[in-house]
């Protein structure tokens, strides 16, 4: 999971760009990056840490240009630690490319392979990223005919990215002196969207961005989400052309996206992730009730911030109190995409604080987006029972996670999952709770996707089930043993 965005602008975009990774920056906090075209020049400006952290004013005087593009990281390939792993990358031929990505490939043995061997290019990074813009760059050199470059080659080069590239990739790139090109995954696993503004010249600005709370802070209007497998290309005067790329295209949007990741103020694929959060507390209800005698339960709570929906929800359907416990210290980075379960372990306890009045006597019921390895949930249990909790109930608003996910979040290991292998009863002991109730698998793909034509998600991490139908046992037996080696 990372966020990214590309702008075609009147002005110069080094300010527009930088707010957008602030708005953006939940998706990813290990290091960032932007990179501008000043004419046939780029200007690209990287460095670990968040977006705040890693821009001067002496970097954004040099981001030049009236085009250009910009990511926040956070890590699932490559060493979180190296700052030459921050995207963008760029390739000098054909005429110079430079790109980011959200997702991750799942046949990068392949592609390192055939990059070497077929492509005869070096990639100087362990990047999946860096692997998809030499493919890119190769499949363009391979449909240029003359000097220029027109947008049917471009979509003709996308085609072909599409039938060597395996995974989830939502991808912007610039193209020196021609524009910006954008495509999504023939799944449409991660997500894009592309919104136009007019000048009062009356020319066309463009944007496209992870989330569309981007495209409403920049005064944009929503045209639509890219969808699987399109391409779009953006010239440098303005013009939008977009093309379907993939044989057969199928939004399969992951679910993790509106569980966890997105800001609730976002709209993807049509769906508000606000009111898909609603309907996730009210199935959650149902199935509480269902398994429990919830008469005795004092307080719902959720943990702050992307749980409080749903644990709204809960409340109400139950008819028990809601009460917030538990205080967030917002100057603390998101525990789950931090990189290292040290990190991890070490700032729950800096991220969240228990106040003694709202837990001491009481039986909580306590509401949390989903439980991935259990670390921060068990230390949560700790905390609620050390300000003097009664009982605990912990409840999750997604399913069991009993399964590496592959597609952009950093959930490689099977060993790490605190469901893998256990029973609902056994995840309660480990975490230390009295009960433990799961949402059903079903409850979630409903609650995302109901009111829309949405008839399949990714939901992987919970069944095992992977969309693009080419991850195998041997592949994650091989992404488990690089994790760990």
């Amino acid at each position: 999971m990372c966020g990214i965005v590309g702008i075609v602008s009147t002005e110069p975009v080094n300010q527009q760009i930088y707010d957008s990774l602030l708005l953006l920056q939940h998706r990813g906090q290990d290091s960032t990056g932007i990179a501008t075209a000043d004419g046939p020049v780029f200007h690209i400006n990287k460095a670990r840490g968040q977006v705040r952290e890693a821009f001067r004013t002496r970097d954004m005087r040099s981001l030049l240009g009236n085009i250009g593009l910009g990511h926040v990281r956070y890590t699932t390939k490559g060493a979180a630690e190296r700052e030459e792993e921050a995207q963008p990358f760029y390739v000098n031929a054909p005429y110079g490319i430079v790109l980011v990505h959200n997702g991750n490939l799942t046949n990068t043995r392949e592609l390192s392979e055939d990059l070497f061997r077929i492509d005869r290019r070096h990639v100087n990074s362990t990047s999946d990223t860096e692997m998809l813009l030499n493919v890119l760059a190769t499949e363009l050199q391979g449909q240029i005919t003359g000097l220029d470059l027109d947008p049917d080659q471009v979509f003709q080069a996308v085609s072909h990215v599409h039938e060597r590239v395996e995974g989830s990739y939502a991808v912007i790139a610039m193209i020196a002196g021609y524009g910006l090109l954008a495509f999504r995954d023939p799944f449409g696993i991660r997500p894009l969207i592309l919104g136009k503004r007019t000048t009062e010249a009356g020319k066309d600005e463009w944007i496209v961005a992870s989330e569309s709370l981007v495209l409403e802070n920049g005064d944009y209007e929503i045209v639509r989400d890219v969808e699987p497998g399109e391409a779009v290309f953006i010239t440098l005067d303005g013009e939008m052309i977009s093309r379907q790329c993939a044989a057969n295209p199928r939004l399969v949007p992951c679910s993790f996206e509106y569980v966890y990741l997105a800001r609730p103020d976002s709209i993807m694929n049509g769906i508000s992730v606000y009111e898909a959060r609603l309907r996730m507390g009210d199935r959650l209800a149902n199935t509480i009730a269902t398994h429990m005698d919830h008469g005795d339960i004092d307080v719902v709570m959720p943990i702050p911030d992307s749980s409080r929906p749903a644990a709204m929800q809960v409340a109400q359907k139950l008819g028990i109190e809601y009460r917030e416990g538990f205080y967030k210290n917002r100057y603390v980075g998101r525990t789950f995409i931090m990189p290292g379960q040290a990190a991890r372990k070490r700032s729950v306890r800096q991220k969240l604080n228990a106040m003694g009045t709202e837990f001491k006597g009481k039986n909580v019921l306590i509401v949390d987006d989903s439980i991935v390895r259990g670390t921060t949930s068990k230390q949560i249990v700790e905390m609620a029972r050390a300000a003097g909790a009664n009982k605990v109930t912990f409840t999750s608003a997604a399913p069991p996670v009993r399964y590496p996910h592959v597609y952009g979040i950093n959930m490689p290991s099977r060993a790490e999952l605190v469901a893998h292998d256990r029973k609902i009863p056994e995840i309660a002991r480990e975490l230390g709770a009295d009960h433990m109730i799961y949402q059903e698998v079903e409850d979630l793909q409903a609650a995302i996707t109901e009111g829309t034509s949405i008839d399949r998600l990714d939901l992987s991490c919970f069944t095992g089930e992977y969309v693009t139908g080419t991850v195998t046992p041997e592949y994650l037996d091989w992404v488990e043993r690089t994790q760990l080696s």
